[in-house]
C-alpha cells in the first residue's frame, strides 16, 4: 500500500465518521468511496465507523469487481455508476440524513426556493423514483435525477453527492441537508414561490466561480461578479 492509498483510506475514515458526528447519519447506514487508479475504495458492508481501519476499506474496480476479505457496501454500484459516469466525480458520499430523508419519503426535490440550490449543479436538486436499495434499478434512477448534478434525493431512502474531493462532497451533503431543513420550514407557511427560470439561470452561471479566489478566476467568471477595488 502506498502512502497516497494509505492517506486516502485514512481520510475516507474520517469522512465516514464526521457523518456520524455532524448528524448526517445515524449507525451504519450511509457510505463513503474515493476514485483511485482505475476504480474506488469504498467503505465496508455493516461495520461500524468506529471499528474502521485502512485495511478494512474495500478496493473495486470499475467492473464491480472487489478485492480483499471484506465486501464493499451494499450501495457499491450507485458509487461505481457515478464514477463511470461523471469525470469530475472524485469522492461520493451517500446518507440518510434526517431532512433530506423526510423529503424523500414523500417523493420531493428541492425546488429553486432559494439559490444556493446551485449548489448541486443545477435548478433544482432531483429526487429519484424510488427502488429497493443496493440494486442496479436504483443506481439508474439515481444517475437520471443527477442529469449533470452533483446531488439528489433518493426516494424513501436518503441522499447522495459528489465532488472533487472528499471534502467537497462532504460538504455538498451538508449543504444538501440545510437546504431541505429550511425548505421544510418554509413549508409550514405553504409553498414558497420560486425564483425565476431567468434568475436561476444567472445564479448558475455565478455559481462557476462561487468562491473563487483571484488565481483561480478565468476570463469567462471575470463578469459573474461585480469586483471590488483593490488598494494595496
Amino acid at each position: 500500500m502506498t502512502i497516497a492509498e494509505n492517506q486516502l483510506r485514512r481520510e475516507i475514515i474520517e469522512t465516514a465518521r464526521a457523518l456520524q458526528s455532524t448528524g448526517l447519519t445515524h449507525g451504519t447506514s450511509g457510505n463513503v468511496s474515493a476514485r483511485y487508479n482505475n476504480g474506488m475504495l469504498i467503505t465496508p458492508s455493516g461495520l461500524p465507523y468506529e471499528d474502521l481501519e485502512v485495511e478494512k476499506i474495500v478496493f473495486m474496480d470499475l467492473e464491480g469487481g472487489y478485492y480483499g476479505d471484506y465486501l464493499p457496501s451494499s450501495e457499491w454500484r450507485m458509487h461505481l455508476d457515478i464514477y463511470r459516469t461523471y469525470e469530475a466525480a472524485k469522492a461520493v458520499v451517500h446518507s440518510h440524513s434526517p431532512r433530506a430523508t423526510a423529503l424523500s419519503t414523500h417523493n420531493r426535490g428541492i425546488p429553486a426556493f432559494h439559490y444556493m440550490v446551485a449548489v448541486a449543479g443545477g435548478d433544482e436538486i432531483k429526487c429519484a423514483d424510488y427502488a429497493t436499495f443496493g440494486t442496479k434499478a436504483l443506481s439508474d434512477a439515481m444517475i437520471a435525477a443527477l442529469e449533470d448534478r452533483r446531488a439528489c434525493l433518493l426516494a424513501h431512502h436518503g441522499q447522495i453527492a459528489y465532488g472533487p474531493s472528499l471534502n467537497k462532497a462532504f460538504g455538498l451533503a451538508g449543504e444538501v441537508e440545510a437546504l431541505a431543513d429550511q425548505y421544510l420550514s418554509a413549508l409550514v407557511l405553504g409553498e414558497p414561490a420560486p425564483l425565476s427560470p431567468t434568475e436561476m439561470k444567472e445564479i448558475l452561471r455565478k455559481f462557476k466561480c462561487y468562491g473563487k479566489q483571484l488565481d483561480a478566476l478565468d476570463g469567462d467568471d471575470a463578469g459573474a461578479f461585480e469586483m471590488p477595488q483593490r488598494r494595496d
